[in-house]
């Protein structure tokens, strides 16, 4: 018999609404178990909707794991065992009510590795393409300390804000996307259906035609016959030998430096890159792992070489016992502000909480950034739209001037 989802609303131990998703043969099972959990259950009901499971694996994408789903997993076992379940019993759990195949299989090793008393940051460790070197720190860092329940809900904010961050990042970018993806379908679709129509019809008519005409129909040509196949090749080309130089150090740094020079997309990928920053260090230095070890994590993460450098560069200051905001003050990627903010956390003793309030300022200024991006590029793209059709249109009808010309000089030779 097929197991069905069922969604639930339980209260913990402490009286706290915990809601979620569990897999059971029918409703009495399922209410069981939670009970089992140590919940008690308020309102358990099957999942609507088609149960449609079949899987379909493509290489390089079946096996991927998204920052939501470990994000999701992650607020969860820090709901367990803060309702003190024993870490195995919320693997166990964990394992058996999770959707994504790779991240069920990926848990269902972590807790065998914990079964064999191995710690969850051990086994974590072994996984290194679904749990990054930033959840392994924070992890070890919560078992020490014997906060873990804490630290993985630290944790789960912390996925949850780096999703958030993305989100808006591809919000602001999908839009142009969309309408240029749709400018190179109708375009194309018009040099190679409409224009040669109109050009056959010219030509028969021995229409002399003006320079825009001569343009898009040589445009035309190009699209309808085998240099299209060259161009699109050369584009290919041109694109590999792209990702193979930013993949090179000095070709990834000259990158990582123009994405922050463009007027409007640059200073947003510079919030973005110092939104990750801040958040990224704030989340390791509050879960207790050392500055040194929480910089070099950083600076693994950044997402920016520029800021990787910075971080470096930093970590080598602390070292030898400058202060983080002196060493970070030398580079000019990061803002006056942030180093201020940085100091001030330093000499008050709460560096992770300033660091948390920079954090949570570059976000509010991504989301302001992405909604005055979109405000500006909706009409700017909706006249280039127009105006790439227009010009097109223009083009055909500009001949018709000397062709109405032609015949009424031949109507009137009649």
């Amino acid at each position: 018999m097929a197991s069905t989802t069922f969604d639930y609303k339980v209260r913990d131990r402490s009286g706290r609404l915990v809601s979620g998703q569990l897999d059971g043969d029918n409703l009495a099972l399922v209410a069981a178990k939670l009970r089992d959990m140590g919940f008690a259950p308020v309102e358990i009901k099957p999942v609507k909707g088609l149960n449609l499971k079949t899987e379909i694996n493509i290489p390089g994408l079946s096996d991927r794991v998204k920052l939501k789903e470990v994000a999701l997993m992650s607020r969860q076992l820090a709901t367990m065992v803060a309702a003190g379940l024993s870490l195995v019993r919320a693997l166990n759990v964990i394992s058996d009510q999770i959707e994504s195949k790779p991240l069920r299989l990926a848990m269902i090793q972590v807790r065998e590795d914990v079964e064999q008393g191995s710690l969850l940051s051990s086994a974590l460790e072994k996984l290194p393409k679904i749990f990054p070197p930033i959840y392994i720190a924070m992890v070890r860092a919560g078992e020490v300390g014997g906060a873990l329940d804490v630290v993985l809900l630290k944790l789960s904010t912390t996925l949850e804000k780096q999703v958030e961050l993305r989100s808006k990042v591809r919000s602001a970018m999908a839009y142009p996307a969309i309408v240029m993806s749709l400018v190179v379908v109708i375009v194309t679709a018009l040099m190679i259906f409409v224009v040669p129509i109109f050009k056959h019809l010219f030509a028969s008519l021995g229409a002399k035609l003006p320079l825009p005409t001569l343009i898009v129909i040589g445009i035309s040509n190009i699209v309808a016959s085998i240099y299209l196949v060259v161009v699109i090749a050369a584009i290919i080309v041109i694109i590999i030998a792209f990702r193979k130089w930013i993949s090179t150090p000095g070709g990834r740094a000259s990158w990582d430096r123009f994405k922050l020079k463009p007027p409007v997309f640059g200073p947003l990928v510079h919030k973005v890159a110092l939104a990750r920053f801040s958040s990224t260090l704030a989340s390791l230095l509050a879960a207790g792992v050392p500055i040194i070890e929480s910089l070099d994590i950083v600076a693994a993460n950044a997402g920016n070489q520029l800021v990787a450098d910075a971080v470096r560069g930093a970590q080598d200051g602390v070292r030898q016992g400058q202060s983080l905001s002196s060493t970070l003050a030398q580079y000019d990627v990061m803002p006056v502000m942030v180093t201020q903010m940085i100091e001030t956390g330093e000499e008050s003793g709460a560096l992770d909480s300033m660091l948390d309030k920079v954090a949570e300022f570059y976000d509010n200024e991504v989301d302001s950034t992405v909604q005055s991006l979109t405000s500006v590029l909706e009409p700017l793209l909706i006249v280039s739209m127009g105006a790439a059709i227009g010009f097109i249109v223009i083009s055909m009808y500009l001949p018709m001037f000397d062709i109405y010309g032609i015949i009424q000089k031949q109507g009137s030779n009649a």
